[in-house]
């Protein structure tokens, strides 16, 4: 950005420079005496220079102002990126959250049926409704472990699609 006010003053400048050249030839036209076509022809000489600097300052104003553009639509590309990276991981992470939370509930689950199994064994009863229940609690908690595994292994899986998209011609690779 600094450079376009440097090129900006630039233009300035030389627009100031045409300004005070055309006044110093009216005068030298004046006090010299020559006739009016050889200062006029000096004058457009200086203004056509003049001008075609000043259209090369506009080119590379123009230039300069592109860069910034591309500079402006890649930048709003990475945030774009990110901010679905981030999207992505905060699903992950509540997909994995809520795994732990029904693991929880199936092992406390479990650990209570274990405590009740036991006190039924120290008495000598055997309930068959009460191994039914450890072996429910039991198979929940594997279904519960299995599932936050495979949650694990997803985000596992989503990571790594995104290193291998990152680097360039792994999906080449990749696909042959």
């Amino acid at each position: 950005m600094s450079e376009i006010s440097q090129f900006e003053a630039r233009i300035s400048a030389a627009l100031e420079r045409i300004g005070r050249a055309v006044s110093a030839a009216e005068e030298r036209a004046e006090t010299a005496g020559a006739p009016e076509g050889a200062a006029t022809a000096g004058l457009e000489a200086e203004t056509a220079r003049l001008s075609a600097a000043l259209e090369a300052e506009k080119a590379s104003n123009h230039q300069l102002e592109e860069r910034v553009k591309a500079i402006h639509e890649r930048q709003e590309g990475h945030v774009a990126a990110l901010e679905q990276e981030v999207e992505t991981l905060r699903r992950q992470l509540a997909d994995h959250d809520r795994g732990m939370q029904t693991l929880r509930a199936v092992n406390a689950q479990l650990r209570e049926n274990n405590a009740a199994l036991r006190g039924a064994n120290s008495e000598g009863v055997g309930d068959p409704a009460l191994i039914d229940a450890g072996m429910r609690a039991e198979l929940e908690a594997l279904k519960a472990a299995r599932s936050a595994e495979a949650t694990e292994l997803d985000a596992i899986l989503a990571e790594l699609k995104a290193v291998m998209a990152r680097v360039p011609g792994a999906q080449q690779s990749g696909e042959a």
